[in-house]
């Protein structure tokens, strides 16, 4: 199977909005975006969270990376086709979600935190791996895991990381991060998520610069 890459973009940061509701969606995923953070991932044990993304895409500009985690099922991803979302992420490796979402075209990114779930996420065409979570495994795992990978997955960082340890990151040559809390929390309105997305960019510029 060939695998869908994963697209070009400036901050390749997921900001996970884990519990955003529709009503929110709009003023939460617009402060992202108008800051430079381009990929959105609403988890689907948020409420209504088919809606919510449905929102998301039809306001993000071109170019921006819209969809879900937390899929599951092969009729979660048939959903999130049809709602227009073009990321799947999962907690877990079912070859049948992510074949099935690369097939409608989508960035499969699922988690993994072993080399035998990593290597057969590779195997399944995965567009990349989560590494989850990140802070239990740390940069030297994910560097040890990722000695045995293709080298054309991308790598991303997930689960106790926030703007403090890029650097950690940076020096293994892992560039993707899935943001969660650091960016948002239930009931967080635009203002703040938009402060601390600043504050993340900044964070992101100060380690990478032009390295990316």
């Amino acid at each position: 199977m060939s695998r869908i890459p994963f697209p070009p973009m400036k901050y390749p940061l997921i900001a996970i909005l884990r519990g955003l509701k529709p009503s929110e969606t709009e003023a939460v995923v617009g402060a992202l975006i108008e800051t430079g953070l381009t990929a959105i991932e609403i988890p689907l044990n948020s409420p209504e969270p088919f809606k919510s993304i449905e929102i998301a895409v039809k306001m993000a500009p071109e170019g921006c990376l819209i969809g879900a985690g937390t899929v599951l099922t092969v009729e979660d991803v048939g959903k999130l086709a049809y709602v227009g979302g073009r990321l799947m992420v999962s907690p877990n490796v079912d070859p049948e979600v992510i074949s099935t979402a690369a097939a409608r075209g989508m960035v499969t990114m699922p988690g993994v935190f072993t080399p035998t779930e990593a290597l057969a996420a590779a195997r399944a065409g995965a567009t990349g791996l989560k590494f989850f979570p990140a802070s239990v495994l740390g940069p030297s795992g994910i560097q040890a895991i990722r000695a045995v990978l293709p080298a054309e997955l991308e790598i991303a960082a997930v689960g106790g990381v926030s703007e403090k340890n890029f650097a950690d990151y940076a020096a293994i040559g892992v560039r993707s991060f899935g943001l969660g809390s650091s960016l948002y929390k239930v009931g967080m309105g635009a203002d703040e998520v938009r402060a601390r997305a600043k504050a993340t960019i900044e964070a992101y510029d100060a380690v990478y610069g032009g390295n990316r």
